[in-house]
């Protein structure tokens, strides 16, 4: 019998006759069917064999009989319709009517073959038998190969068609909906596979991972295609993987599901954030059932979904996750650093930006939750390798802080592993959890400097307020400090004082809070060991550096803390009758002692000091020893500080008795030269302003002419703010008449020069010392004097009106402070390459021996004196035409060095 004739008749018989004849005639249709040379035939006879013989054929025998047989050829059926589609695709046109039928006819066939193999999996599903995957290895290799070839052309239709896509559009609609119900019954069908640990075969075990490996690339595929049918190939590829796990778990491709997930979650997370800024626009906005509004949200849904899935498969398989911990890191960094309040996140309305904030925190505390324990990843966050870019710098201290909020609830190893960092050489580097939190608190500049704000701490019975990342980071910190074991206590305490060190003004500011809450949670004799530590380590700092001026201020602070006995032992260890321990009690606060201590420690100090200023004015008053003269300075000004006009009127006139003696030691050009003596001119003007109401007349008009001759040489700024402070406080007191027309024709001069500086901060503190004078002094007349400038009054005015001159908005702001943030990561990672490269270790100055007035310094002296001297005659030159008699001089002058360098 002929082939044609065999496939009429088969057509002709019924079920009954089918399965009567079944076991002679399916191998002849089977051969048929392979060796069939037309694709419209073989596709023919495949229908056959599905509609006439599948349904008789057990389950026992299905894969032998007919699914190893029949499936493999519809494979190669399938390339050749795609390959054919892929050829006819670029001649497509309208005009082209034989090409366009001949390739809506290959499209056609496609679907039938989807349709056919969809039949197929419907007929496994009516088995009532368990099924195995040998039974449908054929198969499952037939429906995967299908599926995804089916979906990559959906996907590549608009760039394979090109601008002919609606010409086939209605065909490629069906085989997309063909395919879409191919998966999921085929899905159906693997689901209800049995696969038993005791009778599993490593055969089965491989097709189990090959059928995983098979519905990942279809994720892959499908992610931008359709939302639902992506979620549910997601839904169930996690769901027959924790299904078999106790078989397949060791050899599931763990890394590619996480980074598939994680980029699935940021595809539609990113997604979400362009819908959101896109009904920012006029168009979207106002309206809830606009297209754009309608997607977010459907978007927004997807990203929740496929985030659970993630915190799912992480509690299922963490144990297999440690290549992965990267993937994790960054996609909790990366999303942080999108979202409000991150100066990176695009600009929300607040509709969309309260929803991703509602949902986005939830999911990625809840992974957090997951991981807090998991070795890697704990290596992963605080590996030694912390130069992550600057917008990640946030989101990792927002990390920092969710972790220490779940360690309390964790064993003594994890909070351990968290806090102590690495141990051992065989060990993954690790740093301690405070250290890495303080490093990138301090590369959040910007997000300090707005300040961004984080919600508050909740409080029984107030709304929750909105705080500072400053606020935020240190509530949290201190709140842990509370629950840290005895045992971690030296890795704080070892990172606290490291931070304190830093050069980071904000960040030590923030170590310092932390200690001073550790010395007040903790108990007064952990305070008082404290205290003695910082007091040793502030009288080892060498001369004036960022070191000592963070110690002495939580030296400072914790003094208030200590008990009242503590304080007396301080008293007795740091003596302030010992002129040793004059740098020291120059940085604390007197009034943090009990009130039986604070009388006779100021006068000790008050002594102390004098009498160093005594013992140099009495010797040759060299330039070597004035700086220890300079740290007696400070300590007096400390006690004027404390007790201002409450001091004892005999120690007020035992320092302004010794004020009048240092400023007959002290030259213009000692100022203009040397370091110190610049130090002890801004101490001696700091000290009579606290002291303006006894000094006297002759010491006023003393300072006051000084500082005539000094301030338009152009001193330092520490110099001159010194002298605003000074000249701010004369409006307190009334001149004596005596030196009223020597001082009074000065001051407007003084505060002009002042008022029309260029440094923002010098004009600023001006501003503020002219208003207190202007409004405390009795001699009104030289206020207006002062302003005779118009540039100069109407600064004045802005300032007292409060008038902001420089406006700018917030995305000005934002990018500024994003550029200074990245000089200032270049600034300290300078400073700390140096520290690396030539460490500092704090130890106790040597003891120097005095240096008396020798030749050299009498030498640099007069030097120095020439030098000025020719700087002053260099300006007055340049002012216009010297007089003749000057020039004469000058050349005489020349002369005079001329035979000073040939030794004549």
């Amino acid at each position: 019998m002929s082939r044609n004739c065999l496939l009429e008749e088969v057509c002709q018989w019924n079920e009954e006759m089918c399965k009567k004849k079944m076991e002679p005639v399916l191998p002849d249709l089977i051969c048929i069917y392979q060796c069939s040379e037309s694709n419209s035939e073989q596709l023919r006879v495949l229908k056959i064999l599905t509609d006439k013989f599948l349904p008789h054929i057990s389950l026992a025998e299905i894969e032998q009989t007919f699914f190893s047989q029949a499936l493999p050829p519809v494979i190669t059926l399938f390339d050749e319709l795609a390959n054919k589609l892929s050829q006819q695709a670029g001649g497509l046109s309208s005009q082209s009517t034989d090409l366009q039928a001949a390739l809506r006819n290959t499209i056609q066939s496609q679907v039938q073959l989807l349709e056919v193999l969809m039949n197929i999996v419907h007929h496994m599903c009516t088995f009532e038998e368990a099924l195995t995957l040998a039974s449908i290895h054929s198969l499952s290799l037939a429906v995967f190969h299908v599926l995804q070839n089916t979906f990559n052309h959906c996907k590549d239709s608009e760039t394979l068609y090109s601008g002919r896509l609606h010409l086939v559009a209605d065909l490629l609609q069906s085989l997309f909906k063909e395919a879409y119900s191919l998966q999921k019954g085929f899905m159906e069908l693997l689901d209800r596979i049995v696969l038993e640990s005791a009778d599993a075969t490593g055969d089965d075990v491989a097709c189990m991972v090959t059928v995983v490996h098979n519905v990942l690339k279809i994720c892959s595929v499908i992610s931008k295609m359709d939302h639902a049918l992506h979620a549910n190939t997601w839904k169930f590829l996690i769901k027959i993987s924790v299904k078999h796990r106790v078989l397949i778990e060791t050899k599931l491709p763990h890394d590619e599901l996480v980074a598939g997930l994680c980029g699935d979650i940021l595809y539609s997370f990113n997604s979400c954030l362009q819908l959101a800024e896109q009904m920012n626009q006029p168009a979207g906005m106002g309206n809830a059932n606009s297209t754009d509004c309608k997607l977010f949200q459907k978007t927004m849904k997807l990203c929740r979904f496929f985030a659970n899935t993630l915190v799912h498969y992480v509690k299922e398989f963490i144990d297999f996750l440690s290549k992965s911990c990267h993937l994790l890191h960054q996609l909790y960094l990366q999303m942080y650093s999108k979202i409000t309040p991150s100066l990176y996140a695009p600009v929300l309305s607040d509709g969309p930006c309260d929803q991703i904030a509602s949902v986005v925190p939830v999911v990625l505390d809840a992974l957090v939750s997951r991981l807090v324990s998991f070795r890697p990843f704990v290596e992963m966050v605080l590996g030694d390798n912390q130069d992550l870019s600057s917008e990640l710098a946030f989101p990792q201290c927002l990390l920092l802080i969710n972790v220490m909020g779940k360690l309390p609830s964790q064993s003594w190893e994890v909070q351990s592993l968290w806090c102590s960092g690495s141990q051992f050489s065989e060990e993954g580097p690790r740093l301690p959890l405070f250290h890495v939190l303080f490093h990138n608190f301090q590369r959040c500049y910007a997000e300090l400097s707005l300040p961004v704000q984080l919600p508050g701490v909740m409080s029984k019975g107030q709304a929750q307020q909105s705080i500072s990342l400053y606020e935020y980071v240190c509530t949290h910190l201190c709140s842990f400090i509370t629950s840290l074991p005895v045992s971690l206590f030296l890795e704080l305490e070892c990172t606290l004082l490291d931070t304190v060190l830093s050069p980071h003004m904000l960040t030590a500011l923030l170590a310092t809070d932390a200690w001073c809450f550790l010395a007040r949670y903790g108990s007064a004799e952990l305070c008082a060991h404290h205290v003695f530590l910082i007091a040793q380590l502030v009288k080892s700092c060498c001369g004036e550096c960022y070191q000592l001026s963070h110690l002495s201020l939580l030296l400072r602070r914790m003094l208030f803390l200590m008990a009242a006995d503590h304080q007396v032992v301080f008293v007795e260890k740091f003596s302030p009758k010992e002129t040793s321990n004059l740098l020291l009690w120059r940085q604390v606060s007197i009034k943090a002692l009990t009130p039986e201590l604070q009388k006779p420690v100021t006068s000790d100090i008050t002594r102390t000091a004098i009498d160093q200023c005594l013992k140099w004015q009495s010797s040759k008053r060299a330039l070597g020893e004035l700086e220890q003269v300079n740290v007696a300075l400070a300590a007096l000004e400390a006690v004027c500080h404390a007790h201002g006009e409450d001091l004892n009127l005999e120690l007020q006139l035992s320092i302004t008795e010794t004020l009048c003696q240092m400023w007959t030691a002290l030259t213009v050009e000692q100022v203009l030269t040397q370091h110190c003596a610049q130090q002890t001119a801004a101490l001696l003007l700091s000290l009579v302003a606290l002291l303006i109401r006894v000094v006297g007349a002759t010491l006023m008009a003393q300072v006051i002419l000084f500082l005539s001759c000094l301030l338009p040489l152009n001193p330092p700024d520490h110099v001159r703010l010194a002298a605003l402070d000074f000249l701010g406080s004369l409006g307190k007191i009334v001149m004596p008449p005596d030196v009223q027309g020597t001082v009074l024709p000065k001051l407007p001069c003084l505060f002009a020069s002042f008022l029309a500086d260029k440094s923002w901060l010098i004009l600023q503190h001006a501003l503020q010392g002219f208003t207190l004078f202007a409004e405390e002094t009795s001699h009104e007349e030289v206020v207006p004097h002062s302003l005779e400038s118009g540039e100069t009054k109407s600064k004045v005015v802005n300032f007292l009106n409060k008038v902001i001159t420089t406006v700018e908005c917030k995305e000005l702001q934002v990018e500024r402070l994003k550029q200074e943030n990245t000089i200032l990561d270049a600034h300290f990672a300078s400073l700390n390459l140096c520290a690396v490269n030539d460490p500092v270790v704090m130890q106790p100055s040597a003891k120097r021996a005095r240096l008396e007035q020798c030749e050299e310094e009498e030498y640099e002296s007069a030097l120095q004196t020439a030098e000025n001297a020719f700087k002053t005659l260099q300006t007055l030159i340049q002012r216009g035409a010297a007089p003749e008699r000057v020039m004469v001089r000058l050349k005489a002058l020349q002369t005079t060095i001329i035979a000073l360098n040939t030794g004549k």
